[in-house]
């Protein structure tokens, strides 16, 4: 298997570029962030190009984060501000070559937040096509995430079919669907047409896949033979020095 370093967690005591100089250095094969905004994309760009990593990945703004806000792509009378954020996300992530940008939806409930987050893709998508970007979103699990509008990969699956742009998918995290739905063997081989990211972490401490109830050789084995070759996403809390939990990657990669 190929992996991809999540620096939102792993290294994230470095600044964004020493974080992928990091990640190259510890084996992987790409790297993809959380909200990389404060560091200036020629820096993000240059790392990338020192180390020959691909960005696969960063997320839309949460909004007002001392508010407690997770997104914003599904409130209602936000899409001014939802809207803002995903320009902000997608010339970024042009700027420094990302394959993929999560739009995060928030906390909502309800007929009218589907509407709203239906219309924010189809905005995201739009203009996602020209940058030649992905647009990714992703259930979150009600544990971490109470009340968040998008939490199980069905009702994903329906937004995705309802929007109906070619460039909008799945971000398949394994940790958050083995929380909410389990059955993650099946669940990755009926969602293989709209899966655009694959993550992963051990359950339920969101440690290292060494860790906790999911057998990651099997799953990996799983995704291996469904022919997939986009490197996996490492999106997994260390608990301190990152360098010391990767043994795991020895073990399963490639």
């Amino acid at each position: 298997m190929k992996f991809s370093a999540n620096l939102g967690f792993l290294w994230n005591d470095r600044s964004l570029p020493d974080a992928i100089h990091a990640a190259a250095a510890a084996g992987f094969d790409a790297v993809e962030c959380h909200w990389p905004y404060d560091t200036p994309a020629a820096e993000v760009r240059a790392a990338l190009e020192d180390t020959g990593l691909p960005m696969l990945g960063l997320n839309t703004r949460r909004g007002d984060v001392s508010a407690g806000e997770n997104g914003l792509a599904a409130l209602p009378r936000r899409e001014m501000e939802a809207r803002a954020a995903i320009d902000e996300a997608l010339d970024y992530g042009a700027a420094i070559g990302a394959r993929a940008v999560h739009v995060m939806a928030g906390f909502a409930s309800g007929s009218a937040a589907r509407k709203c987050f239906a219309g924010n893709l189809k905005y995201a998508c739009e203009i996602a096509e020209n940058k030649g970007i992905t647009v990714l979103i992703e259930p979150l699990n009600h544990y971490d995430a109470p009340g968040y509008f998008l939490s199980t990969t069905r009702q994903a699956e329906a937004i995705v079919a309802e929007v109906g742009a070619p460039n909008l998918r799945l971000m398949f995290d394994c940790y958050h669907v083995q929380l909410m739905e389990g059955d993650l063997t099946n669940r990755l081989r009926q969602l293989q047409p709209i899966i655009g990211h694959i993550q992963f972490a051990g359950v339920p401490a969101r440690g290292a896949p060494d860790e906790g109830e999911v057998n990651y050789a099997h799953l990996f084995e799983v995704i291996a033979a469904m022919g997939w070759d986009v490197p996996l996403g490492a999106e997994y809390k260390p608990g301190g020095d990152t360098d010391a939990t990767l043994g795991w990657m020895q073990q399963y990669k490639a």
